[in-house]
This record gives C-alpha cells, structure tokens and sequence, in this order.
C-alpha cells in the first residue's frame, strides 16, 4: 500500500474530497476493473464515472476488490443528458447505486446541462432532494457556464459543491475558477493534462520538470493543485498512477505558474465542448 499523504478540500457542503482523483474513463471490463484497483493500491481516494462511461459495475467491483473500508474511497458518478427529467434524474442515481453496490455516492454531478433541452434544472432539483434522503452525500455539476450555475442556485438556493469542467495549460480556464471562487464552488479538472495535446514538451512545462526532477505530467499536476483546481487524471498503467499521485513534495514558483498558464489559448478545448452548444445524452 503506497504512503502517499494527499490533502484534502472541504466543500461547501462540509464534506471534503482528495486533492486529486482518478478518472476512470474508458476503463471497462476485468482490464478496467485491474487498473482501477492498481489505482486505489497506488493511493487514490476518489474514482470518479459516470452513467455514460458505461463502467459503475467495474468501479463497484474495484472498491470492493481493494478491501478499502467503504467510507475512505469518494466515488462520484454523473446524470446524463438524457435523465434530466426530475423523475428521470431520481431514476438516473438509483440505477448508479444499483450498478456501483453502493448505499449513496459520495458525489453526482449533472454531466451537461444540455441547455437545448433546458430541463437541467430538473435534474439539480432531484440532486438536492436525493442529497435530503441520503443517497448522495455531496452534489454538483460539470461543463456548467456562470448562467447555467446561476439559474440551479437562484432556483433552489443549493450552490453546487463541485463544477468539472475542462482545464488544462491550453485551456486554464480563469474566468470560470473565478466564478467558482465567489460562488465557493470547487473547480474539479477533466482531461487535466490536455490529452493529444498535452504540453509536454513545451518549456514552460520541461524546464521546471528539469529544476525538480519530475515528470511534465507530473508539472502539469502541479499547477492544478496550486491553482485549487482538483484533477481526476486517468492511467492505466500503474507506474504513472503512482507518478501522477505524487505531487505533493515540490511546489512551483509563480513564475513557473504563470509561464503554464501562458500557454491557454482563446480557445483550447479539446473538442468542440461548449457547454452553450454541446450536447451529450
């Protein structure tokens, strides 16, 4: 069992999460099952999936595989598209519990808010009442805009305790971390290094890899932590688990930052995963 001490965030809700999660997107199947396993061996304490990623069983499985008392593993799953309806949403997180073998999530986040659709309103107005009945612990969203937090707080007075939205170097995201921060959201990372377009060998990530002996992944990490945003990376391969894990032993000047954040561009998503227009069911 890895001795890696992560620091934890609490929430708005009074709950806390890890610093840093696992994601365990497209892990499936007894291979997905393995790796997630390897993860929580290596030190994670969060496995965070979804509905759409088609691999809660596999997830369940892992946790229980690992032996981990249940309380000491954050496992977060998401609503989507298509269950946004109030009923639908309800549906939606009972059909979680059932798939993860769990008796609550420790966070559900709405997917995407599907504004064309315009029913995810419905769908938070079911988180906060499964949140009142205990079958979720903390609730939240992901690819939310400021508008769309907007409408779900002035709507039922409940301010999500997470957003996961998209944040890497090409893209930092400092409007929507500043939104987070008046709001006290906590801004959680997917695709945390970039993915295809990791900026792995860009200087700005090398040359403070270099000055401390670490990995550009490793780096990128890094400037996640010390911008408060929480990155749920993903890996299968056990040895670079341990490595993204381990993040906590350095710390970046802020001149390291700012030269990371400097490589955003206007627009650097990934792919065309603009909550205003993007769609998933």
């Amino acid at each position: 069992m890895a001795d890696i001490s992560i620091p934890t965030y609490v929430l708005n809700d009074g709950t806390s999460l890890p610093a840093i999660g696992f994601g365990t997107y497209p892990l499936r199947g007894e291979d997905g099952t393995s790796a997630m396993v390897s993860a929580l061996e290596a030190g994670y304490r969060m496995l965070d999936t979804a509905v759409n990623y088609e691999n809660e069983a596999e997830v369940g499985a892992a946790l229980r595989r690992s032996g981990l008392p249940r309380d000491e593993v954050v496992v977060a799953s998401k609503i989507p598209g298509r269950h946004h309806a109030y009923d639908d949403a309800i549906a939606s997180v009972r059909g979680s519990l059932e798939r993860l073998g769990v008796e609550r999530t420790d966070l559900h986040l709405i997917h995407w808010p599907n504004p064309s659709q315009g029913t995810y309103v419905e769908a938070w107005r079911a988180l906060v009442q499964l949140q009142k009945d205990g079958l979720v612990r903390s609730i939240g969203v992901s690819n939310f805009t400021e508008e769309h937090l907007a409408r779900i707080i002035d709507d039922t007075g409940v301010t999500p305790a997470v957003n996961q939205v998209e944040l890497h170097p090409r893209f930092p995201q400092a409007g929507m971390r500043a939104v987070h921060e008046r709001l006290g959201v906590r801004t959680e990372a997917w695709s945390p290094m970039g993915k295809r377009r990791a900026p792995l060998d860009e200087s700005a990530v090398t040359a403070a890899a270099e000055a401390f002996g670490v990995t550009p992944g490793q780096v990128i990490l890094r400037w996640h932590v010390q911008l408060g945003s929480l990155p749920i990376p993903k890996s299968g391969d056990p040895q670079r688990q341990a490595q993204n894990l381990d993040v906590f032993e350095f710390e970046l000047s802020e001149a390291e930052m700012s030269a990371i954040t400097g490589l955003g561009e206007d627009d650097g998503r990934l792919f065309g995963g603009d909550p205003d227009t993007h769609e998933e069911m």
